[in-house]
């Protein structure tokens, strides 16, 4: 193996720089759609990892723990690792390499450019779920009706959900301090990563948490973390189920009784005491603390696998400390998760409001739309459609028929001068283009009102012609007010307005 160790050396270095080149050229392609460019990104990440992978193992064959490629290196030089002669040397490597070729007599050299198409060409396999329409919206009905079912959520409506799940820090304390929060903190986080990872597999992940954890702790030791600030830290920054009660507000076990059940059971859990039996042994049992410290207290009051060391003092508070600030991580990352997939997330919005507003006749027909557009899509990428005949496609994607085509005359073409010698392919089409924005708005670049004069004139000379006529038989038959309007005097004669107003300026009438 080690004679070949140089050779390895080299392949690894070619791939690497192969792979490289063809990063960059596959990034200089412009994707026309959001499914291409999701694909063009999946094949540089597949790239890109075989990239660092190859680069893995060329740096274990250049740490030579063994010592094998010293010794290769030193055989090219004439010297060899038993001190034989170097005609010896050269003959036992001649010797490998025609046992290798025995061996694997159909080794076929690959064609590094066939290689190249076969990864530019590859479609990867990526699974979207049907409300995520191949990366464009978030799925987040699971996670919606975990929300809603809590504790610390509120019955709401989903689209009223995507606007806050991405502020967890808003929630008020108290109503997620459980262990039920953490758990649904940890499904949303595990899902926006899911969903991150699968539309920009370019972006590092591990890098950008990386910062988000370093800044965390910046503000965590400051006291500045929104929602866990250093006043609330006095406390312990603990979840309810962790977080007993203020005793010295209570005098009484009757008073302990008024706050519930709930309450008290969670309080008794905080100090690792039994939780079981009626309300008023429970606070019995946690009213016994108000004066006693748990270490002293009966082991039969405690649960099984708590002990009041271990409950009590400062190991309470650092585990309860411990606990708020990972839930605080978390939340940390989401939110960073939430800036990055905002755009994502204002057009899933946008997408449920929209579908609210639709009937399911009508959710059905733009769901079957958008099937037969994806089809005629794969359709377009997978297959060339044969048209030999350059015929135009019709409303299914296809070519029409040839006798419809020679029906109505498609093969003619009509070009007009006016709309700046654009065509036009059969007789329907012509006559119709003068009444559209086109032809219009070539006719006012003229200065020619778009009238039915100009029908069926398409050249810019003509038009101008037939104007200019136009505007000659108006200024014939156009009527003249100096000429042929007439005013009446006193004594009831009958002049022009031009001659009524020459003798009135003349005093005579």
């Amino acid at each position: 193996m080690s004679s070949t160790l140089l050779e390895l050396t080299r392949s690894g270095h070619e791939e690497v720089e192969r792979l490289e080149r063809l990063v960059v050229q596959h990034l200089q392609t412009d994707p026309a759609t959001s499914k291409d460019r999701l694909y063009q990104s999946l094949r540089v990440r597949n790239m890109i990892d075989q990239i660092s992978e190859t680069t893995l193992k060329l740096v274990e064959i250049y740490e030579d723990k063994d010592s094998s490629r010293k010794d290769e290196i030193g055989a090219l030089g004439g010297q060899t690792a038993t001190g034989t002669n170097i005609f010896s040397a050269f003959y036992d490597r001649l010797k490998e390499i025609r046992d290798y070729h025995r061996r694997h007599p159909g080794a076929l050299v690959v064609d590094i450019n066939e290689e190249h198409e076969a990864l530019l060409k590859e479609e990867p396999h990526i699974e979207f779920t049907g409300e995520e329409a191949f990366g464009r919206y978030l799925d987040m009905h699971e996670l919606y009706n975990e929300y809603i079912n809590s504790k610390f959520g509120e019955p709401i409506e989903y689209a009223a959900y995507l606007d806050i799940f991405s502020r967890p820090h808003k929630i008020p304390r108290k109503q997620k301090r459980t262990q039920q929060y953490k758990e649904y903190l940890q499904k949303l986080l595990e899902y926006l990563v899911y969903f991150f990872v699968r539309t920009e597999p370019l972006q590092d992940l591990d890098r950008i948490f990386s910062k988000v954890t370093s800044e965390f702790e910046e503000q965590w030791n400051h006291g500045k973390v929104e929602g866990w600030e250093e006043e609330g830290q006095e406390n312990g920054n603990v979840p309810a189920e962790l977080t007993a009660l203020d005793l010295d507000y209570y005098s009484s076990v009757e008073e302990l009784l008024e706050i519930g059940q709930d309450r008290l059971k969670e309080a008794l859990a905080a100090l690792g005491l039994k939780t079981g039996g009626t309300v008023q042994q429970r606070a019995k049992r946690l009213f016994l603390t108000k004066h006693t410290p748990l270490e002293k207290l009966d082991k039969k009051h405690f649960a099984k696998g708590s002990h009041a060391s271990e409950r009590n003092g400062s190991s309470t508070v650092l585990h309860q400390d411990e606990y708020a600030k990972e839930v605080a991580l978390l939340e940390a990352k989401v939110i960073k998760l939430c800036d990055l997939l905002d755009d994502t997330i204002v057009g899933t919005k946008e997408n449920i409001v929209k579908k609210q507003a639709l009937t399911f006749e009508e959710m059905e027909a733009e769901r079957e739309e958008e099937e037969e557009h994806a089809e005629i899509e794969s359709d377009d990428e997978e297959q060339q459609i044969y048209n030999p005949l350059k015929l135009p496609m019709g409303w299914d994607g296809k070519p029409i028929p040839y006798w419809l085509y020679k029906l109505h005359g498609l093969g003619q073409e009509f070009k007009c001068e006016i709309c700046g010698n654009h065509s036009y392919w059969g007789r329907r089409a012509y006559e119709r283009h003068f009444k559209e924005w086109r032809h219009q708005h070539g006719m006012r670049c003229l200065g020619i009102p778009n009238t039915k004069n100009f029908n069926e004139i398409t050249s810019i000379e003509e038009a101008r012609h037939l104007w200019e006529k136009i505007q000659e038989k108006q200024g014939v038959d156009k009527w003249r007010p100096d000429l042929e309007e007439e005013y009446e005097d006193r004594e009831g004669n009958i002049y022009n307005k031009k001659t009524y107003a020459d003798l009135q300026r003349q005093g005579l009438i």
